[in-house]
């Protein structure tokens, strides 16, 4: 999917959903979608297209730290649903539902240079227009993830070749450290059953963008 097309398919609407005379102070929307699909990649286009008026909040930055992981016993899973802090994810959209005037509130990220969660990275003002938040389960219907549907206006599943994922994951584990075989490793024996997990929530998702 190119910008054009990422334009046509979201940007286009989200625009005219925002300049409705009747369009909430703050219009919230989810891009979900397995890991690789290129979540990130259609947050960056909206955020590029809106500066000032669009903030984007990834559910990665709510990752459980790799020592909390590692006494949990779940570090050689990491990226699967118990593997972050879902309550609190859902707090911090809660809390960017009722944004008080004047206040900001800060966000984290999750940076992949250091496979950790960065705290307070983003910042939000209360003026921001249109919140993004991108992840692999925001249409799980369990545990605390289920609250996250309910808070969003508006939720994008985005689906691409399950080859072409597998590829992109691949890449990106290399380019973060992992040789060739441990990244395939990880993408057959750790993404590829939270991606099955994940396609099965598509059903839950507004629009699905394939």
């Amino acid at each position: 999917m190119d910008s054009t097309q990422i334009q046509q398919l979201i940007l286009d609407p989200i625009l005219a959903r925002l300049a409705l005379p009747d369009a909430p102070h703050r219009y919230m929307l989810g891009l979900a979608g397995a890991p690789g699909a290129g979540k990130s990649t259609v947050a960056q286009v909206l955020l590029d297209a809106l500066p000032g008026r669009a903030a984007l909040v990834p559910m990665d930055g709510f990752h459980l730290a790799n020592e909390e992981l590692a006494r949990l016993g779940r570090a050689d899973r990491k990226g699967a649903q118990d593997t972050f802090d879902s309550a609190g994810y859902v707090a911090l959209l809660q809390r960017l539902r009722r944004q008080r005037a004047g206040e900001v509130i800060y966000a984290p990220t999750f940076r992949r240079d250091i496979d950790a969660a960065e705290a307070g990275a983003i910042a939000v003002p209360e003026h921001i227009e249109l919140i993004i938040t991108e992840g692999n389960y925001l249409l799980l219907d369990e545990g605390h993830w289920a609250n996250v549907r309910g808070l969003l206006d508006e939720t994008w599943y985005i689906d691409i070749d399950p080859a072409l994922r597998r590829e992109r994951l691949v890449a990106r584990h290399m380019r973060f450290g992992r040789s060739a075989e441990a990244a395939l490793a990880w993408v057959l024996n750790t993404d590829e059953p939270n991606a099955r997990l994940i396609d099965a929530s598509m059903a839950r998702a507004d629009h699905v963008l394939r």
